[in-house]
């Protein structure tokens, strides 16, 4: 094809995107004729309730005389509260991920048995299978790491010896095995791209089995495999904090509903993995990180108040940052006075970030978080509660641990597959029937009309 014809190619394509998008648009007015729920969500920004879980609460407002009330935000694992547990791995001074692991797939807090057990089964089952790294990542690098894990974990499925099976039993081992090898598969996705793209060295370590989650990813991360265990740990809590957050988020959403048409495991994780990667979802510490730089680059002097009221000013006219409107790492679908994460997350990164570069940026982060729902007030006179998410610290954390933007999301998803697998298994053990919410048609019907005379 000639550049003349690839352009007439392009000038059709052009003019059938216009056609499509002519022919889809819909009258917004509609949506609220017909009673429609955008996005599941009820008038009042709550979810339209559409499942019963036993795994976890995420806990925002109260209702009270059909009026939403905000509290502080609580968010509970099997009945137990993230501030508990992550308290208990702190005050002994041990890793909690795997704790937490635990407690979502089987729903009990592990004895020290039990734990010790479990924390050698996810380490045992860590090493990927012969040559996986040198024929499924290697061989068809990604630029996009979440691309790359939802591939592999897509993979998988041909190395499983029985993959259809949905017994109990073997979907436990499924979801093991999965938590187990997805830090492994992000890492080498990541040395790929480093070779691939970035023309840099790739450097691939040998898992040691002796280290936690936490551990080993910044062991195999790091050319030089050097950690403090300070920094182990701050990994370990975002773990803990990112690995289950309800049935109603998207991601979790969407792997129940794959699940409920009776799919594999390897399948409904791939899912849920892609529904992360959306910058609306999972990526959207990353647009944090990019609001901060922006934010830095505009303000000449971070502690002045004013001057970064007025930024936020220009972001929210969409004059500044992106030009977006967004603030982002601001406001949540439940929470209202606090997100739990992100205040648990912030006070423990303080702590380290203490007398290092990294303390101004905090302070920055801080004053946005302290600054945007006066801002807010003053530029759409909204009087809603708005708090800092989890996203508005998890990016300079990774950044403090000198992990790589491209892996932000990654982590996030390596932290939830626990989340995902105990979601899952409760949809398959109680859902019972395929999830197939229904659409309103607008179309009107028409006569078809012959080739010949169109």
């Amino acid at each position: 094809m000639d550049k003349m014809e690839q352009l007439k190619s392009t000038d059709r394509l052009r003019h059938m995107c216009e056609d499509f998008v002519q022919n889809s648009a819909i009258d917004g007015s509609l949506y609220s004729k017909f009673g429609i729920k955008r996005g599941l969500r009820n008038s009042d920004g709550s979810g339209v309730l559409a499942g019963i879980t036993n795994v976890c609460c995420v806990h925002g407002y109260v209702i009270s005389e059909g009026d939403k009330q905000p509290i502080e935000g609580e968010l509970i694992y099997r009945g137990y509260n993230v501030r508990d547990l992550v308290a208990g791995a702190k005050n002994d001074s041990r890793f909690g991920y795997e704790e937490v692991a635990y407690l979502l797939l089987f729903g009990v807090l592990p004895s020290e048995s039990e734990l010790t057990s479990f924390s050698r089964l996810i380490a045992e089952y860590r090493e990927l299978p012969l040559y996986f790294v040198e024929d499924v990542i290697m061989r068809n690098p990604s630029p996009n790491i979440m691309n790359k894990m939802q591939q592999a974990v897509l993979t998988l499925y041909s190395y499983d010896s029985d993959p259809e099976d949905k017994s109990v039993e073997s979907e436990m081992l499924k979801a093991i095995s999965v938590i187990s090898k997805l830090p492994a598969i992000m890492v080498a996705a990541y040395q790929t791209l480093r070779r691939f793209y970035h023309n840099e060295s790739m450097v691939m370590h040998q898992i040691n089995k002796e280290e936690s989650l936490a551990e080993s990813i910044l062991s195999t991360l790091r050319d030089d495999r050097t950690y403090t265990p300070e920094e182990a740990k701050l990994l370990d809590l975002c773990l803990m904090l990112h690995a289950e957050h309800g049935g109603g988020n998207n991601s979790t959403f969407t792997c129940r509903t794959v699940s409920s048409s009776g799919t594999d495991a390897y399948s409904a994780y791939a899912a849920a993995i892609g529904s992360l990667k959306g910058p609306r979802h999972g990526g959207a510490n990353i647009k944090v990180m990019e609001m901060l730089e922006y934010v830095k680059n505009g303000v000449k002097n971070w502690d002045d108040d004013e001057e970064v009221r007025a930024y936020l000013h220009k972001i929210l006219r969409k004059e500044a940052a992106d030009k977006s409107g967004l603030i982002y790492g601001m406001g949540h679908a439940v929470y209202t006075l606090s997100d739990p994460r992100a205040v648990i997350l912030k006070k423990n990164a303080m702590e380290l970030a203490k007398g290092t570069d990294f303390e101004r940026e905090f302070r920055l982060l801080d004053s946005i978080e302290r600054l945007t729902p006066e801002v807010f007030r003053d530029e759409r006179g909204d009087i809603k509660n708005i708090c800092a998410n989890v996203d508005m610290y998890s990016g300079l954390v990774y950044k403090m641990l000198r992990i790589p933007p491209e892996l932000y999301t990654a982590l996030f998803a390596c932290a939830r597959m626990a989340g995902w697998c105990a979601h899952r298994m409760e949809e398959m053990i109680n859902g019972k029937r395929i999830i197939r919410p229904a659409y309103k048609a607008i179309s009107m019907n028409k006569k078809y009309i012959p080739l010949s005379e169109r």
